[in-house]
């Protein structure tokens, strides 16, 4: 029985946390992961491009002459320029690799370009080497490409190749091919586009596959590599 006459038993408890000790234990932990964050360094900061920093192997073919506003590659393919900002720096750590720094990696603009820059060089090094392609296939009941001489020559900036496709259309659809892309018909249903330039093969590549981009319930198209999409079940009434 308690002193009051009633029936409640005293359970005594431990005693808790003290808030104040809670709230110096949160105040740390946050002071520390902000002194983290603006600490001087570049890589814990993350003024850093994971893409920019990566070392570009430069084949023994390949002739790089570097100037203040652009980089020339010279190579079995050909040779092409890719343009550099002011505050890029290019160094040989080693004879045959190519590196690319920038001057303040905490600017924003300056990280973007880093990496971007850097994917122009590497992708100008492999055009010059050993080329880009990318195959194309047509799916679909009907759907045919042939490859043909184009009668107005090159007078439209072609080199003088068209391609003759058949996506379903009432009519058939004509694509001059572009005088830095070579293209070859190896079936029917499949085209296989060839370029020096990756960034002008994709652009050309997506433009064929606009004429008929593949639809989610026959799978019916054109497809641009490995490319997949899920089918739709059609909706019965």
């Amino acid at each position: 029985m308690s002193p009051r006459g009633d029936d409640h038993t005293h359970v005594e408890t431990q005693p808790r946390q003290p808030i104040r000790r809670i709230w110096k234990s949160c105040l740390d932990f946050a002071m520390n992961t902000l002194r983290r964050r603006c600490s001087t360094s570049p890589r814990v900061c993350g003024f850093i491009s994971n893409i920019g920093k990566q070392p570009i192997p430069i084949p023994s073919n390949v002739t790089l002459a570097p100037s203040s506003t652009s980089l020339t590659v010279k190579g079995p393919l050909g040779e092409t320029t890719v343009p550099l900002e002011p505050y890029m720096k290019l160094s040989f750590p080693q004879q045959d690799v190519l590196s690319l720094a920038v001057e303040d990696g905490a600017v924003k603009h300056q990280r973007a370009m880093w990496g971007t820059i850097r994917s122009l060089i590497n992708n100008a090094v492999i055009g010059m080497t050993n080329g880009f392609s990318k195959p194309l296939y047509l799916v679909g009941v009907g759907y045919r490409a042939a490859l043909e001489d184009d009668p107005r020559g090159t007078l439209a900036g072609g080199n003088g190749k068209r391609l003759n496709l058949k996506l379903g259309h009432s009519h058939n659809i004509f694509v001059p091919i572009p005088a830095h892309i070579t293209a070859e018909v190896p079936s029917a249903t499949k085209i296989v586009l060839s370029s020096t330039n990756n960034v002008a093969l994709g652009h050309f590549a997506a433009k064929i596959r606009r004429l008929r981009p593949p639809e989610p319930y026959k799978g019916k198209g054109v497809f641009i590599g490995d490319e997949t999409i899920r089918l739709r079940a059609i909706k019965k009434k």
